[in-house]
């Protein structure tokens, strides 16, 4: 069952998407599930591209549209970015080997969870951005004890 945390932030600007991003890079271990949800350009991709670049991701990040999964290696973690907005069956996901995914102690941030349905395992942590007037607003909640307590976290920092 996914939990509500009272942890909702209102993000102005692609910054503060992006600064946000990095502060939950700081406070996530492996292995941790991060599903992104919300509509078109509220801002997944941007928030995915602060997380990597809180864990000293120098480069670009784009969205894994088309290549469905990115792989970053960093010193002490494993992240593996996945975009499946263009999944079309669930099942997509058992040829593309992403149970194999599951199985290593790495981050996953999946933008478009939601198009692996059941599929999918319960997220550690659910994101979600939604669009408000000129900026996003990102509510938290967990699906496990790890999710938890990087609420939790990010709670006693804020």
């Amino acid at each position: 069952m996914i939990d509500t945390t009272e942890l909702s932030i209102d993000l102005p600007d692609e910054q503060s998407t992006i600064a946000f991003g990095g502060r939950l890079a700081q406070v996530c271990k492996p292995p941790l599930r991060i599903y992104l949800s919300g509509e078109l350009g509220a801002g997944k991709t941007t928030l995915s591209r602060g997380f990597l670049r809180g864990l000293g991701h120098p480069g670009n990040v784009k969205s894994p549209t088309y290549t469905l999964v990115e792989p970053y290696e960093f010193d002490s973690v494993m992240v593996f970015h996945f975009d499946l907005y263009r999944v079309a069956d669930p099942e997509e996901l058992a040829y593309m080997g992403f149970e194999d995914y599951l199985m290593t102690p790495a981050v996953l941030l999946v933008e478009w969870a939601e198009r692996g349905g059941d599929w999918l395992p319960q997220p550690d942590l659910l994101v979600h951005l939604s669009l408000t007037g000129g900026g996003r607003n990102l509510s938290l909640s967990w699906g496990s004890e790890e999710g938890k307590q990087v609420c939790r976290q990010l709670i006693a920092e804020a």
